[in-house]
């Protein structure tokens, strides 16, 4: 058997074992799924390997679409992106490289024909000596029509090396972007989150103005996820995520934390707007009924829980989210499809 045969053959065993995982585990049957499960059996990643060895070991052999996401997101999707952006940074660095060489070109061409200029200049023949003063013209006509052929091909490359740079910086932006992006529900990704946390963080000290903190849970989501099939639980989340884009104001920062999670940043607010905002959402769910687009069906309507926190001078982003995700736990003990703020929390202990 060929080498390129005996890879091929490998490579198909070892598909046929990660499609076997998938169905022993109950893991969903989407792409990234099988590329975590191919990551963790090839033995390629060791970090995914000892997560899901984790997981498996925690979860009764169990592993759910957040499970997934969490590792793909942890190690395959960032490493991807960042072997793409690491790729593109080196070619912008490689056109700027060119374009140096092509500017230092421009000005060595410039100063050889300003001193031919200038060596001529001291030479001009006698009027009389036309036969002289033709072969003089006749060689600073020469000298500016070479240079300008030079400075106009130099011209060209460089408009080629400056359009070649702009679509790489926008490549390398649309690469960040991406890197900061929840590829199911468009929604910022947790990256992005902890990143607009500790800023919005800083700014509330520096500035003295409030922020609120929003954790959301979908009530039910796994029950309904195995109910109905991944396909549908991505419905279910872009759903979600599309009712909080509509209903939360544009400086809004909408995460997607994890799995059926998600976290919303409130610039300007106060833990009564923040109430406010989130109860703005919990009700607009509760207007929007879910159909199965594979077979048309009613599935009826999606709720969710909510926890409110407010900034408190000398917060970390680790405090302020507890508080949030405290609050969030409080409305699941509650009975779900509700907003509980962190004051209500507070006032429960003090009761306690």
């Amino acid at each position: 058997m060929s080498d390129h045969a005996q890879i091929s053959a490998q490579s198909c065993d070892l598909a046929d074992q990660v499609v076997a995982a998938m169905r022993e585990h109950g893991s969903p049957g989407y792409p990234r799924a099988f590329e975590v499960w191919y990551a963790h059996l090839s033995g390629e990643m060791p970090a995914v390997s000892m997560a899901m060895s984790a997981i498996l070991a925690s979860s009764e052999g169990k592993v759910g679409v957040a499970d997934i996401d969490n590792l793909y997101d942890r190690f395959i999707g960032n490493d991807r992106l960042a072997k793409q952006a690491e790729r593109t940074s080196l070619q912008v660095l490689g056109e700027i490289d060119g374009l140096m060489s092509l500017v230092d070109k421009t000005l060595v061409s410039s100063e050889r024909y300003h001193g031919r200029l200038s060596a001529m200049s001291e030479d001009v023949p006698p009027p009389a000596d036309r036969q002289r003063l033709r072969e003089w013209v006749e060689a600073l006509v020469l000298s500016t029509r070479e240079e300008v052929t030079r400075k106009t091909q130099l011209e060209a490359q460089l408009r080629n090396s400056s359009n070649e740079i702009r679509n790489l910086r926008e490549a390398l932006e649309m690469t960040r972007a991406e890197a900061l992006t929840d590829p199911l529900t468009g929604l910022a990704n947790r990256r992005h989150f902890e990143e607009m946390l500790q800023k919005s963080i800083d700014q509330a000290t520096l500035r003295r103005e409030p922020f609120a903190l929003v954790m959301a849970d979908i009530d039910y989501f796994k029950k309904f996820n195995d109910a109905h099939g991944h396909l549908t639980g991505d419905q279910v989340l872009r759903l979600v995520a599309r009712t909080m884009k509509d209903k939360f104001k544009e400086k809004a920062v909408i995460t997607r934390f994890g799995g059926e999670e998600f976290a919303i940043i409130l610039p300007e607010s106060d833990l009564v707007a923040g109430k406010f905002g989130a109860e703005t959402v919990r009700q607009a769910l509760l207007t929007r009924e879910l159909v199965k687009r594979s077979t048309n069906e009613n599935l009826g309507r999606i709720t969710i829980s909510l926890g409110v926190a407010g900034y408190r001078r000398g917060d970390t982003a680790g405090s302020l989210v507890d508080r949030a995700d405290q609050a969030l736990m409080q409305a699941k003990r509650d009975g779900r499809n509700r907003t509980v703020t962190e004051e209500a929390v507070e006032a429960l202990s003090r009761v306690a």
